[in-house]
């Protein structure tokens, strides 16, 4: 009976959202291509060093997160979606040539910047997009459908990178050549297979971003964020899991399978804590989620063999599945709903400013102490996220609140 309800509720989700989800597959293929051999390709094949990795990782995430702030808000400005949306998609299936033909660190810091400002410029639209054409009542599963088809494009990119690179002899360059096919599909098929709802006639453009918004988030919604800074200081770039698999032995060619593991891991592991955050203490779930990622530290601190990299990794895998619909729900339940969209842009706009902070911080302690130390500053940020959790005067965001 519930597989039957199952299949009702998937064949009522728009053409559209399918579409979209297909996009986004096609668009995390390319990216994950890319993603999975980067570090490598840096360190083997241009000499870079891992304080060099992590300060461009640290750039690229910090790019969308800034850019997302305004492209929603720009989307509901213009009134139109769907090419703000083919834009972001566009560029990123651009930069990855420049991969590919890179002769120096420097223009990969700029394919990867033009890649991350893509994913900034996409992100806000298409999901509004996803609202715009799913009725009320499905939302919530057109959303899912949309998050799942994506991981699925995240487990398969390292899989292929992997093929690629067992085939043709570590080919770096071909592999990122290979990555522009599924990049050129996704933009095709949102250019041909998506039509945005008409703009109501007469609404009138009104600029959504404005400084009085940020006075009325009250002061849960700021402690949420300053949990979502300290945290991210101990969530450094998954460069740094790709580089520890690098010295664990395992050939070059199967090394984009430690991000095969992470996906597998976080997105078997998202639906059933997110649901449990329906019934259960935000404050503890995400303490648990931050006792995971710490223990998963102290394993890619110690662990030196590939199967002890493994096990890290899954346990890092774990912690995301944990905490990040967590930390979006923390988000939801503390800002007022009339500002959530402004809350979340500077939810995220302070999450990547502070991920480049740590990612530099993680490849300077790499370069000139060692892996162990990145891992354990970690774990040392992960006891101040706890501390802050556990402040007296920190308010408990639950399934109930609003």
């Amino acid at each position: 009976m519930q597989a039957r309800i199952r299949i009702s509720v998937l064949a009522s989700i728009p053409r559209s959202v399918w579409v979209l989800g297909c996009v986004s597959l096609c668009m995390d293929i390319s990216s994950e291509i890319v993603h999975s051999l980067l570090p490598m390709f840096l360190t083997v094949s241009l000499g870079a060093s891992a304080a060099t990795i992590g300060l461009i990782e640290g750039i690229a995430e910090a790019t969308a997160p800034i850019v997302k702030v305004f492209s929603g808000a720009l989307s509901d400005y213009l009134g139109n979606r769907k090419w703000l949306a083919v834009a972001g998609y566009a560029l990123g299936a651009l930069s990855k040539p420049l991969f590919a033909i890179a002769p120096t660190v420097g223009v990969v810091v700029s394919a990867r910047v033009i890649d991350r400002v893509g994913k900034g410029i996409r992100g806000a639209p298409r999901d509004a997009l996803v609202a715009d054409v799913t009725p009320v009542h499905l939302r919530g599963a057109a959303f899912g459908l949309r998050q799942s088809l994506d991981t699925i494009g995240a487990v398969l990119g390292p899989l292929f990178a992997v093929v690629i690179m067992s085939v043709w002899a570590d080919n770096f360059r071909l592999a990122f050549w290979l990555a522009v096919i599924p990049g050129v599909l996704a933009v095709a098929l949102l250019m041909v297979g998506i039509h945005e709802p008409a703009r109501e006639a007469g609404a009138k453009r009104v600029n959504p971003v404005r400084l009085e918004n940020l006075k009325k988030l009250g002061a849960r919604y700021w402690w949420v964020v300053a949990i979502g800074a300290v945290f991210a200081l101990a969530r450094f770039s998954e460069a740094f899991l790709v580089l520890r698999a690098m010295g664990s032995g395992v050939p070059i060619a199967l090394v984009p399978l430690v991000m095969v593991t992470m996906n597998i891991v976080y997105s078997l592991s998202a639906y059933p804590f997110g649901k449990l955050a329906d019934t259960m203490s935000h404050k503890r779930l995400l303490i648990a989620g931050v006792v995971v990622l710490i223990a998963s530290d102290l394993v890619l601190a110690h662990g030196s063999h590939w199967s002890i990299v493994l096990l890290g990794v899954a346990l890092w895998g774990l912690h995301m599945g944990m905490t990040q619909g967590l930390l979006a729900t923390m988000v939801s339940h503390t800002a007022p709903a009339q500002l959530r969209g402004t809350a979340f842009g500077f939810f995220n706009l302070l999450g990547g400013v502070v991920t480049l902070l740590s990612s530099v911080i993680a490849g300077e302690l790499w370069d000139k102490i060692g892996a162990t130390a990145t891992f354990y500053a970690g774990a040392v940020f992960c006891v101040a996220t706890i501390a802050l959790l556990l402040a007296g005067k920190a308010p408990d965001t639950r399934a109930t609140s609003h």
